[in-house]
């Protein structure tokens, strides 16, 4: 039975027997397979090659021959990297691509990841590479890539790699062949951030939109979980943003280990969308265990609390919160979309809650003096009496969310009133 094709991304000058042994294990499983080649140096005659590297090379603006001469690695895996993201994306886009799988070492998964990236979330995407199971996330991004650990180089056929590639090969195929679950009524997306801290607000936040008819996709505030959710929004998958946990942002200013980055907080504002903005958790920063926690911290007398022997929090003081204040009014002034704030007076997080250990209204009231201060007069910033996990905080925090999301849709009825 066909099931579409799966494009076999690879550098067959120099892998052209392994990459003969994955492509015979797809085929025997009935799929059709499309392969291209980004190896520089040459192909293959062992199998048919769809797409040869002097297309890919000329798809991310260079040309085959001349890096060829130039002998510079550096230079060719990068232009065959954008190369690549260019043809799987075409190819994608000419419904010509099920799901696309490769193999390789740090170069090759370089390339072949690249062009994962440039796929939607829900293609199957399935990589076997050396360096899966490491330090990944330069090479995964935002995107749900699959990466099977080699085990053993992918230098050679044995009894290891070709188990390795023979369970690959039904990997990619079965993901091709299984059809996800549709949403019944197509409901539109809210997308929410969330942290352990704040968990029993956004879990009531989540019951009480979707019985009014939305779906929640929630994000944990990891760093990779902000960034995931800010692409997603920039893709045009989401349609508001209940943005509860933005603790991303004491990580990115105080060197802690989930920073989402200085563009988070920026999608929803230029895709115009909804986006309710809450100060959740930014009294923490993230670190491992006691011991990773800088020296600097630790003889600074900062206050630390161990939430699990893997994570180390740090408790944020005034300047930083005052600086923290001062970026998200930036953020938002930036915004196209309806955008507001909403406050928990009596703490951002569980740890923030009266008599906690984070207990700091001094620092809290730093941060929101500094957003009232630098935002726009029209942006509203509503304060509740209440922790930032109370009933009443879960309530008003729904409530706002669909005011936003009425002024959303208003707006774009009247200008559609407008054209016509």
């Amino acid at each position: 039975m066909s099931i579409g094709s799966i494009v076999l991304l690879g550098a067959f000058d120099s892998k052209g027997a392994e990459y003969e042994f994955l492509l015979d294990a797809i085929v025997r499983q009935g799929a059709e397979v499309m392969t291209v080649n980004f190896g520089t140096l040459g192909s293959t005659d062992r199998f048919r090659v769809n797409v040869e590297a002097a297309e890919v090379a000329r798809a991310g603006g260079g040309d085959l021959v001349l890096l060829q001469s130039q002998a510079d690695r550096g230079a060719a895996m990068k232009t065959m990297a954008a190369g690549a993201a260019v043809i799987a994306r075409q190819l994608y886009d000419d419904g010509k691509l099920a799901g696309i799988i490769g193999m390789g070492g740090t170069g090759g998964t370089s390339v072949i990841t690249a062009a994962m990236r440039a796929l939607p979330t829900g293609v199957p995407k399935v990589c076997v590479s050396t360096v899966a199971g490491g330090d990944v996330h330069a090479y995964v991004g935002t995107k749900d890539i699959t990466l099977i650990p080699s085990v053993v180089d992918v230098a050679g056929l044995n009894r290891i790699s070709q188990t390795i590639f023979t369970r690959a090969a039904g990997a990619i195929v079965g993901m091709v062949r299984v059809t996800p679950p549709t949403t019944v009524g197509d409901r539109p997306i809210i997308a929410a951030s969330m942290f352990g801290n704040t968990t029993q607000c956004v879990d009531a936040c989540r019951a009480l939109l979707e019985a009014a008819g939305y779906e929640v996709l929630t994000f944990h505030a990891t760093g990779v979980g902000g960034r995931t959710m800010e692409s997603l929004i920039a893709e045009g998958f989401v349609d508001a943003c209940l943005d509860i946990t933005t603790t991303e942002w004491a990580d990115e200013l105080c060197g802690g280990v989930f920073s989402a980055g200085e563009d988070r907080l920026s999608a929803p504002g230029r895709r115009g969308i909804p986006h309710l903005i809450v100060p959740g958790c930014i009294d923490m920063v993230n670190f491992g265990p006691p011991d990773s926690v800088p020296q600097k911290c630790r003889d600074g007398g900062r206050l630390l609390y161990e939430w699990n022997p893997a994570v180390t929090l740090m408790r944020t003081n005034v300047e930083e919160n005052r600086r923290l204040g001062e970026i998200f009014a930036a953020k938002a002034n930036a915004a196209t979309g309806p955008t507001a704030f909403l406050i928990p007076r009596r703490g951002v997080s569980i740890l923030d809650g009266d008599g906690q250990p984070f207990c700091d209204r001094r620092a809290d009231e730093a941060m929101f003096a500094a957003l009232r201060e630098h935002l726009r007069p029209e942006i509203p910033v509503v304060e509740v009496d209440a922790n930032i996990n109370d009933a009443l905080f879960t309530q008003r925090a729904v409530d706002m969310m669909l005011t936003l999301i009425a002024a959303s849709n208003l707006a774009a009825t009247q200008k559609q009133g407008r054209q016509t």
